[in-house]
């Protein structure tokens, strides 16, 4: 589990720059630990700093990215059910074992969620018999 994110783990989750977050640090918007020489964040700390940025005005070309930390991984024998914090949004992938494993998948660890949805199954409640 990583306990730790350095600063440009961080920013890769954030899609921002180092600069960036050096600037965001001065100005009081996040505040990261010293590690030796490394600027570092608690990897629990990631989750609110995602959700603190975003906000209603904020948009993006890339709707269907959603970066984010790694909560929760499932294994087992063949399959991988991997949970993302990603600011408001849970998100849940169900992949194969060996992918999460190539992907060093563990709680605390950031990652984005890519999303490409080519079909949207909607449930109802069954309707009474009388219609």
């Amino acid at each position: 589990m990583a306990e730790y994110l350095r600063i440009g783990e961080v920013a890769q989750a954030l899609g921002v720059s180092v600069d960036t977050l050096r600037r965001w640090e001065s100005a009081g918007r996040v505040t990261f630990e010293r590690r030796g020489n490394q600027r570092v964040l608690p990897a629990a700390d990631l989750a609110p700093l995602i959700a603190s940025l975003a906000g209603p005005d904020k948009v993006s070309s890339a709707r269907n990215r959603f970066a984010g930390v790694v909560v929760s991984v499932e294994r087992d024998g063949v399959m991988a059910k991997v949970e993302l914090a990603c600011g408001d949004y849970r998100v849940v992938s169900l992949m194969s074992r060996e992918a999460a494993d190539e992907l060093g998948l563990e709680p605390g660890v950031p990652a984005t969620a890519v999303v490409k949805a080519t079909n949207v199954v909607v449930e109802a409640a069954p309707r009474s018999a009388h219609g």
